[in-house]
């Protein structure tokens, strides 16, 4: 697979074929400031910043977590790639809140070992997590 292709995928959550969605798959050529830009031309966006007080996400350039929104004929479609050195993994949801659900536990997962800070008072689990730490940093959705 190239860098950025046009594929069928299925979605996570309701488990549809949606032909034609932009995938984005691994990149080893450069660094992840260089994913970042290529992906951004491709409607993707890194999420820099989560949960109510706008805790890092990932180890930026090692480690990015991005996602997009688009529309198909059925409705709309949201996306969520990691990045981890180079390996990418593309995963699509119909629903936003199965969007935020795995946005919010690559967050969990990169405060809990430590690659950026997080709230205090995080528990054993991703799914343990208060409301307030599940949801976008406001002004970076803005």
């Amino acid at each position: 697979m190239s860098k950025v292709s046009t594929q069928a995928v299925t979605t996570a959550d309701t488990a549809e074929t949606i032909p034609g969605a932009v995938v984005l798959g691994d990149y080893h050529m450069n660094d992840g400031w260089d994913w970042m830009e290529l992906i951004g031309q491709h409607g993707w966006a890194a999420v820099n910043v989560w949960g109510c007080d706008g805790w890092d996400v990932g180890q930026w350039p090692y480690v990015i977590v991005a996602a997009t929104r688009a529309t198909d004929n059925t409705g709309e479609l949201f996306g969520v790639a990691t990045y981890c050195e180079g390996d990418v993994k593309t995963t699509y949801y119909r629903t936003q809140a199965r969007q935020w659900d795995a946005i919010t536990e690559e967050a969990f997962e990169s405060w809990k070992c430590g690659q950026a800070p997080g709230p205090a008072d995080l528990p054993l689990a991703a799914a343990e997590l208060p409301s307030r730490y599940r949801t976008p940093y406001a002004p970076a959705f803005a």
